[in-house]
């Protein structure tokens, strides 16, 4: 990964994969409960499998998912694994007060201030247990104005002093995403279901304003909540059943993927890949299978003519 501040981790495992990522929101409860000793095993496989790329954030179970990531890693040379979180979202109890530094929470609600930052920050740190950060991105960040003017500042100076090496903004949507490409000072954009099979949308103009800033690009929501998975068993698009004319979009992919002896789901991992930008993709595992499935994914032969056919549709 050639990010401006390296992304990449400081010293190169030999073997390792250097375009997949471990999505972490699921080992954080993500719409279904998971065992601690799951999660444990989710890293692990992850960590077999040549994955050292490791994403997550606070509002993933309110702390939970860090807390799980940090413990899964504890005993891992820190050099040897990338991490990378977000700020944004500050965590609170049940009754919407905040939590101490470090502790899960209930929830989480929005703090763009430079101090809800640094706070957030602090308490990432302690859940993760460790002294830096990779890549720092703000985390979905409503009022763009408001992220400008207060939180990335903050983010900027984390840089400069090397708590974090390499600053960003994740978000869904392409078009303040290439506000925050051409006004702020970023090393990295996370696009979430926008560089998808079934979604161009970030494609016209956040993957060139990219390009031209030398800003990489990290893909996620690649399989648009399920429906790129399967689309059978999980016909959903953010979230909701997908209309029905998506729904038939995505078997005939499925199909076109089947007769070329390639799984729809492998296809749809490797395809942010082939865009001008984008250096990395995560994808979101709960279970160690579902880990060494996409991790497949990565090495799955896929012909040069089923690239030229998906292009053609």
């Amino acid at each position: 990964m050639a990010f401006r501040a390296g992304l990449r981790p400081l010293t190169p495992t030999p073997g390792a994969s250097d375009t997949f990522g471990l999505g972490c929101a699921p080992i954080g409860n993500l719409f279904t409960a998971v065992a601690d000793a799951d999660a444990d095993a989710t890293v692990a496989v992850a960590l077999d499998a040549g994955i050292r790329f490791f994403d997550t954030a606070p509002h993933y179970g309110a702390g939970a998912s860090e807390a799980r990531l940090g413990r899964a890693l504890a005993g891992v040379a820190r050099d040897s694994v990338a991490i990378a979180t977000k700020v944004g979202r500050r965590i609170v109890d049940a009754g919407g007060n905040g939590v101490p530094s470090g502790a899960v929470g209930a929830d989480t609600v929005a703090d763009l201030s430079r101090d809800g930052v640094l706070r957030s920050l602090e308490g990432s740190l302690s859940r993760l247990g460790t002294d830096r950060i990779d890549l720092l991105y703000l985390h979905d960040p409503m009022d763009v104005d408001e992220a400008l003017r207060t939180a990335m500042p903050a983010l900027v100076q984390l840089r400069a002093e090397g708590v974090v090496r390499a600053i960003g903004v994740g978000m869904v949507w392409p078009d303040p995403l290439t506000r925050f490409v051409r006004e702020a000072d970023i090393d990295v954009v996370m696009i979430a279901g926008r560089t998808t099979l079934l979604d161009h949308r970030g494609e016209s103009e956040l993957l060139p304003a990219a390009a031209e800033r030398g800003v990489g690009v990290v893909a996620a929501g690649v399989f648009n909540s399920g429906i790129l998975a399967d689309p059978v068993g999980t016909p959903y698009f953010d979230y909701r059943e997908a209309p029905p004319v998506m729904q038939a979009q995505a078997r005939e992919l499925s199909a076109l993927c089947a007769r070329s002896g390639v799984e729809l789901r492998h296809v749809a991992a490797r395809y942010p890949l082939r865009l001008p930008a984008v250096e990395a993709v995560v994808v979101g595992a709960r279970t160690a299978a579902e880990v060494a499935d996409f991790a497949g994914a990565e090495r799955a032969p896929i012909p040069d003519e089923l690239w030229a056919e998906l292009d053609r549709l």
